[in-house]
């Protein structure tokens, strides 16, 4: 063998060994000190930069090494801003498989059907790395970084569960349940029934908080809008407590009081006709429906029979028996 077969094979050898050491190295894991690392990738941001970021979120690896592996992968160009966690026994394939794919380490916040607008601040406050923007808005502020000047924030967002990215804004979870609320309303109220006693979409919302929060179970939604309605339309007074209990605030106290009924305030819908000024709480999908659909129903009352349903009368005497039969325990 001449001395240009042995370099040839010397070469290769080299060769095979590099390959090895490459292809372990891809697929061990990274060394994260046994902890999740954040990594926080701004637009923009190269391949290079990128390699760097994993070296400065805490990861014992060679940023040269990674760049190399980004480069020679071919998907470099691919590699996508956003928060990431690098968990332990993440190996560089799986790193660049994340980054590529855009997996980021999203958090969720929920907002619950029936919550008023101040539980939904204080979810926001507790939600786990997000950027609390609003805190120091208030609430007029507040509606006018997302475009709603003037307009109240009771009842303007969706109730459902919204995942965002580590250090997303809160005001951007806002915005988008503003505009899921706009969208499942526009919905229901081109749904609405013919002759329904809704003036607007606007009316439609505040209807649906209203019987969110006065429906014990799902199957009453249109009985009670059509008791509302029936109401609206005969110019009687909508008296439902819920709405006493809204302009009460953070003074009620869980026990409502016949002072309370009698004590005048603009959600007193037993002092004031019509429908308050804004909504009482965030209605999801099926109150908005029933709102818009309420039932065909001669029902003018109802009363909660205890076991969250309700019994419905279409005259007062009918009424006051249920009330003694089901509040008073009088047969």
């Amino acid at each position: 063998m001449n001395w240009l077969n042995r370099l040839l094979l010397a070469s290769l050898a080299v060769a095979a060994a590099l390959a090895c050491a490459a292809y372990f190295w891809v697929h061990a894991p990274i060394d994260t000190q046994q902890r999740t690392l954040d990594l926080s990738i701004a637009p923009g941001t190269s391949a290079k930069g990128i390699a760097q970021a994993v070296q400065e979120a805490g990861a014992q690896t060679s940023p040269r090494l990674l760049f190399a592996w980004f480069r020679l992968s071919g998907q470099s160009r691919l590699m996508r801003a956003g928060s990431y966690e690098i968990a332990p026994g993440t190996t560089p394939q799986r790193l660049l498989s994340m980054l590529v794919r855009g997996e980021e380490s999203l958090r969720t916040v929920t907002m619950v059907e029936g919550w008023n607008w101040r539980q939904v601040r204080q979810a926001l406050a507790k939600a786990e790395h997000l950027k609390p923007d609003s805190r120091a808005l208030s609430d007029e502020a507040l509606m006018t970084q997302l475009g709603r000047s003037g307009v109240a924030p009771e009842g303007r967002f969706y109730p459902d569960t919204y995942s965002y990215a580590k250090g997303s804004s809160d005001l951007a979870v806002l915005q988008r349940a503003m505009k899921a609320m706009d969208k499942q309303l526009q919905g229901a109220w081109q749904a609405r029934l013919p002759g329904v006693s809704l003036k607007s979409a606007e009316e439609a919302l505040i209807m649906a908080s209203i019987v969110e929060k006065e429906t014990g179970q799902g199957a009453d939604r249109p009985l009670i809008s059509g008791v509302f309605n029936n109401r609206m339309r005969i110019g009687m007074r909508l008296q439902t407590d819920p709405t006493v209990i809204y302009g009460l605030g953070e003074a009620f106290d869980g026990n409502l009081r016949r002072i309370h009924l009698q004590t005048d305030n603009p959600w007193n819908t037993y002092t004031r006709g019509g429908l308050p000024p804004t909504p009482i709480a965030m209605p999801g999908k099926a109150s908005l429906l029933a709102a818009v659909q309420p039932a065909k129903t001669q029902a003018l009352y109802f009363v909660a029979k205890g076991d969250g349903s309700s019994h419905f009368s279409a005259t007062l005497d009918e009424h006051n028996r249920a009330v003694n039969r089901y509040q008073r325990g009088q047969k």
